[in-house]
């Protein structure tokens, strides 16, 4: 295990490097060290897969932590029309195209839809590491991009459950997924129960007590917990994981659990982008090219075109709309879980697989350079826009403009509805004295030893 360790490490850090030194996204040059220590390049694997592979499932769970971390609730909340219409059209509009091209591709229904699922969801990870090493992290478009993300990463669990019933039974199962959805409901309803009114107000009670080493063990337990409180429900442990970030986002000391996590989560998201690349067949990228080539192109054409429409709808600016869809132009995690998924059932064609792999690839290289592009078209289709339309995108940009004006300098004797929920369980009777209860043992505890 060490051996495999040391192996991934020193590969991918010669070659994130060169990369780094090409002007490359990192992410990509973990993937080709991924295909370096493989088992296809050189006809036999460096590193025991099933090690690496855990250790991927590992890095998937810290990157959507700290994506939790990094979002509050209330961002959600006010980019709700955003971050609905938005991934409802980027899905439904991405599933339609996807069924196409496997139809076109004389896939049967089942392969069709399994395609359809992966070419819809766009990579949380690789979304925000593009928007961050591109310096855009503090844009405007970035809340409502990142409401999209995770309206996306919720509906893939129930595609999961969908895509699975039709897989087995090759019908539609409508109890069975109205069933998942009022688990889902009830699991997000918990969320936020306890991250706007338990675990924030506990923290802040035993925050005097809590130095950098109790922090991260009690946030990674936490963080695990959840994992496993959604797999229990039937979830995904991705889901858990970001659900616990999200709740301990509204706590004080979410910045520092941040800090202290950024380590952990750049060693094993490095090991999860590895473990993709390890599934790379080079012979396959060449026996299947036309293929890889075809769905690449459709993911970029279609994800620009339905998220700067769902964007638009949504009542995003036209520039805010197009940054959005053009920094989403690739597939991820929850396609390899979808193809996964299918592989299991034995119900994937074998050489889907290793095409979405490949696309993958392909679009992640090529989202740096297409989110550049995201300004000079805009730019293009505003000055060559007739007067109707840019009167309307002028229109939007004011009224969005006046919306921050007015959420900036919110009136003094107004509060959300979050602050008095807060407000009113935290003097609820049975909670305080719990909270009380538990501060006076923990100090109890300390003067004795």
């Amino acid at each position: 295990m060490v051996q495999d360790l040391y192996i991934l490490m020193i590969t991918a850090a010669v070659v994130s490097l060169l990369f780094k030194f090409l002007k490359q996204p990192v992410v990509l040059g973990y993937i080709v060290a991924g295909v370096l220590v493989g088992p296809h390049l050189f006809g036999q694997t460096l590193v025991n897969a099933d090690n690496v592979k855990a250790w991927g499932d590992i890095g998937v769970l810290f990157v959507l932590f700290c994506i939790g971390l990094e979002f509050r609730l209330k961002n959600l909340i006010s980019s709700g029309k955003v971050a609905a219409v938005g991934a409802l059209t980027i899905i439904v509009g991405m599933m339609i195209f996807g069924y196409l091209v496997g139809k076109d591709a004389d896939f049967d229904m089942v392969n069709s839809l399994f395609l359809a699922g992966m070419l819809c969801m766009s990579s949380t990870t690789i979304v925000m590491k593009a928007i961050d090493e591109a310096g855009m992290s503090k844009e405007r478009f970035v809340k409502g991009a990142t409401s999209i993300l995770i309206v996306e990463d919720v509906v893939a669990v129930v595609l999961m459950v969908l895509l699975s019933s039709i897989a087995i039974r090759h019908q539609f199962e409508g109890a069975e997924l109205a069933g998942k959805v009022v688990n889902l409901a009830i699991t997000l309803a918990a969320w936020f129960i306890c991250g706007i009114l338990i675990i924030p107000t506990l923290i802040r009670k035993v925050k005097k007590h809590l130095n950098d080493e109790t922090l991260i063990i009690l946030a990674l337990g936490l963080c695990l917990g959840m994992v496993l409180t959604a797999e229990e429900a039937g979830f995904s442990s991705a889901l858990g994981a970001f659900v616990m970030g999200s709740i301990l986002a509204e706590t004080v000391e979410s910045h520092r659990i941040e800090k202290l996590m950024t380590p952990l989560k750049n060693v094993f998201a490095a090991i999860f982008f590895i473990s993709v690349g390890m599934l790379i067949d080079p012979s396959s990228l060449v026996e299947y090219w036309y293929s890889i080539v075809w769905v690449s192109l459709v993911i970029i054409f279609g994800m620009i075109l339905f998220g700067t429409l769902g964007c638009w709808w949504g009542g995003q600016t036209m520039r805010d709309s197009m940054l959005t869809s053009f920094s989403f132009v690739q597939i991820g995690e929850f396609s390899f879980i979808i193809a996964g998924l299918g592989t299991n059932l034995n119900v994937l064609n074998p050489i889907v697989y290793p095409i979405i792999v490949a696309s993958s690839v392909v679009t992640t290289f090529l989202t740096p350079y297409i989110m550049k592009a995201a300004l000079p078209c805009y730019n293009f289709l505003y000055n060559h826009a007739s007067a109707g339309l840019r009167a309307k995108i002028d229109q939007r940009e004011q009224q969005v403009a006046k919306a921050e004006a007015e959420a900036a300098n919110p009136s003094g004797d107004k509060k959300s509805i979050a602050d008095k929920a807060r407000h009113a369980v935290r003097n609820t009777f049975f909670l305080k004295h719990i909270v009380n209860l538990f501060i006076k043992n923990m100090s109890a505890h300390d003067e004795n030893a």
